[in-house]
This record gives C-alpha cells, sequence and structure tokens, in this order.
C-alpha cells in the first residue's frame, strides 16, 4: 500500500428542524494518511438517512423526503473543478412511508428499500443509467415477536441487502426477531417468500452482513445488543444460528440512560467483525474464527463523540470512520491488520448529524 488513494466519503444525515444539517454531504479521504477533508454540502434534500451506490460508481441512492414526503431519490455523481457534486436524476415515492435502508443489487437493475414503519420490503426497476423506474414489487411483512413491548408488537423491517451470489435478498426485522429471506427474480422483478433465520426472543435484528467467504452471516440485534452468527448455506438459501455474543457487557450497559446496537461491518479481510452501540458509543470489535466463524470479543473502543448511529471501513481495510450523530462528528481510527484493534488517529472532522457513512472511488 505504498501509494495514496483518494476515496469520496458521501455522509447521509438526519435534518432535524432547526438543525444543522441540510442534506447529503462530502468529503476526499487519503487511504495513506487517514486524513479526511472538510464535508461541504453535496445535494440538499430532507433527511437523506441511508445511501446506496449502484455498481457503476456513478449513481448514488438515497432515503429522505422532498417536500415533506417519503421518497427514495437517485442521483448523478459530478466530477467538477470544486470537487464531487450530486445532481438529481429522479425520485420515486415508496407507497408504504418512509424506508430505513436501501440497496441495489449486483447487476444494477434492481433498488429495495427496507420499511421500518410500514413492516415492508419494496422493490424497484432500474433503468440502465440508474435512474428509479416503477415500484414492481412490495412485500408486507407480517406477525410480530411481543417480546420487547412497543418495539415488537408489529413487523419493522430495518435493512435490505443480496447475497454474495445476488439469487436471494435478506430482510433483518426487528419486530420479528426473524431475517427474512425472498428469493430474487429479476426476470420478473419479484421477490418470491423462501425462508427465514431466527434470532434469540427480543434480540431486535437491525443491519447484518456477509463474511468474504459467502458462508457466515452476521446480525447486529439492536435491543440485546449483540450479535448472532449464523452458517449460511449459499446453495439453499438457509441461515442457521451457531453463535449470539454481546456487544457490551451487562455491567458497563447499566451506566448507560439507553443503550442499543446500530451498525456492524465485516472486514475485508474476513478475520475482525465490528458493531457500534448508541448510548454507550462505542465500536465493539471481535476476531473472527477462521474455521467456524463465530465470534470472539476483542476490545471496546470509545468513538470519540457521542450517538454512533453508523460507521464504515474503507476498501483498504486500514481506517473506520465512526459517525457521531449527536456530537456532528466523523472520527478517523486506524485499525492493526493483526490484531484487528482500533486506534484513534486524533484527526476528526465536523459533519452535522451524520447517520450513514458511503465510501466510493472518484
Amino acid at each position: 500500500m505504498g501509494t495514496a488513494e483518494t476515496l469520496d466519503v458521501w455522509f447521509g444525515t438526519t435534518t432535524p428542524k432547526d438543525g444543522l444539517s441540510k442534506g447529503i454531504y462530502h468529503a476526499s479521504f487519503n487511504t495513506e494518511t487517514g486524513k479526511l477533508t472538510t464535508p461541504e454540502l453535496a445535494f440538499g434534500i430532507g433527511s437523506p438517512g441511508f445511501l446506496a451506490l449502484h455498481p457503476n460508481g456513478k449513481v448514488l441512492y438515497c432515503t429522505g423526503t422532498i417536500d415533506g414526503e417519503p421518497l427514495l431519490t437517485a442521483l448523478s455523481i459530478e466530477s467538477g473543478a470544486d470537487g464531487e457534486k450530486l445532481k438529481l436524476i429522479n425520485a420515486a415515492a415508496i407507497g408504504d412511508g418512509g424506508a430505513a435502508h436501501l440497496s441495489v443489487d449486483q447487476t444494477g437493475k434492481a433498488l429495495f428499500s427496507a420499511q421500518y414503519g410500514g413492516g415492508s420490503t419494496a422493490m424497484f426497476e432500474l433503468a440502465e443509467d440508474g435512474e428509479i423506474l416503477q415500484r414492481s414489487d412490495l412485500k408486507k411483512h407480517s406477525g410480530g415477536s411481543g417480546v420487547v413491548g412497543k418495539r415488537q408488537d408489529k413487523p419493522h423491517a430495518h435493512w435490505v441487502g443480496t447475497s454474495p451470489d445476488n439469487r436471494f435478498v435478506m430482510v433483518p426485522d426487528l419486530g420479528l426477531d426473524k431475517v427474512v429471506i425472498y428469493e430474487l427474480d429479476l426476470d420478473e422483478l419479484k421477490l418470491n417468500d423462501h425462508g427465514f433465520g431466527s434470532v434469540p426472543p427480543g434480540g431486535g435484528p437491525r443491519h447484518m452482513k456477509f463474511h468474504p467467504d459467502g458462508k457466515h452471516v452476521y446480525v447486529l440485534n439492536e435491543l440485546a445488543l449483540s450479535v448472532t452468527v449464523f452458517d449460511y448455506d449459499p446453495e439453499a438459501g438457509t441461515m442457521t444460528a451457531i453463535q449470539t455474543i454481546p456487544t457490551v457487557t451487562e455491567e458497563s450497559k447499566t451506566k448507560e440512560n439507553h443503550s442499543s446496537g446500530s451498525e456492524i461491518r465485516v472486514h475485508p479481510s474476513g478475520k475482525f467483525v465490528y458493531s457500534a452501540n448508541r448510548g454507550h458509543d462505542t465500536i465493539t470489535a471481535y476476531s473472527v474464527d477462521p474455521e467456524d466463524g463465530k465470534l470472539t470479543l476483542i476490545e471496546e473502543e470509545p468513538i470519540r463523540g457521542s450517538w454512533p448511529r453508523n460507521f464504515n471501513l474503507d476498501p483498504t481495510g486500514k481506517w473506520l470512520i465512526a459517525a457521531g450523530r449527536d456530537s456532528n462528528t466523523a472520527a478517523v481510527f486506524s485499525i492493526d491488520q493483526e490484531t484487528g484493534e482500533l486506534t484513534f488517529t486524533q484527526h476528526s472532522a465536523m459533519v452535522p448529524t451524520p447517520i450513514c457513512v458511503l465510501f466510493s472511488k472518484p
């Protein structure tokens, strides 16, 4: 890694009334020095909480609102003399409230969104240039585990993404204590019911990621502050839970007014997994057993900010950027490639109420 590479970093935000944020922010990141430029507003829009990149790297999608209406929005990434800017392609109504998360399939033919309030998964057709075409499917989840009052009385779809082979779509549903699995039909642009993976009762699955080997899945449980590890059968598209490990100790949880899990990431090497704890305001680092994929705690690292709704690892796996929503910060940590430990680099940038961190190549 002798040569420095400059990456784009996009920040999705929440835009409360009279708040600091005006939309999506952009900064540049140097993979050699770990330095982040001062983020600047790239596109004005209401609450562009989550961002997703088209496989071609030239279109950015966001959740959010325009004139108060919840929409999915497609934006082209335009290079200019004064840096990267975003230009509106189009926006589409979901038809079932606002989206908590969105993603693009690996061929760039379909966009998916998970509706927390609606308890549903939506699928949209994409044009070749990334424009959002019609909604082709909407799957309403049903039920609720009822373990945690008010949070699990009904479905709350919280994340959506494809399996590594693009055959299945996974949706962790916080209200059901399940990861709902659909078979992806790109010819008919439909989601077909396939099955589910279960976390322990009251877990509240929020986000998930695949291991690079494609045979293990890591699901972050928001309510229980734990990670459930699954064996994944790529052929059958089935998940079997093999371990659930806490993200923070019971002792340290009792010192906080409120703590909840927010995001989970797998290191590109597959050797480490990281999860974020809001309220506790830490990133938990785990080592991955190369044989069975199970996790062992390495450390809990303070984010040097408040309320880490999101964080991300850069593609080199050398750096982690933790977004502090309530501290308006993006703090940079170096990652020890042998131990997985995080070290604060003493470098952070001001970002208004950040809740999503996304890297892309210029």
